[in-house]
């Protein structure tokens, strides 16, 4: 059970960040492992894979110092999707702490 939770908030973060600007597997499970989510390579692309199939998340090659490098940029869908979980977010932690 703790795993399905803990999906959601990671799916969260890497729309945020996607939101901010274009992501890559290296780049976000350093940057996940800073809120203490502990992601190896073969959990994080299989999320990032799905996202993609879903719209949420598009991807294309860069080649960045002599090696390509796969990188995610949100799509409309997935800031509309961001959107409307921040909304049920805020409402939800409003619930929670108040």
């Amino acid at each position: 059970m703790k795993n399905e939770f803990l999906l959601g908030f990671i799916r969260l973060h890497l729309l945020h960040h996607a939101a901010e600007g274009p992501i890559f597997g290296l780049g976000v499970i350093e940057e996940l492992a800073r809120h203490g989510y502990k992601l190896s390579p073969g959990t994080l692309y299989p999320i990032l894979h799905r996202m993609e199939k879903q719209g949420l998340l598009k991807s294309k090659k860069e080649l960045v110092s002599g090696k390509f490098r796969r990188v995610y940029a949100i799509t409309p869908t997935g800031r509309r999707t961001l959107a409307e979980a921040k909304t049920k977010l805020r409402e939800l932690v409003g619930e929670l702490f108040s």
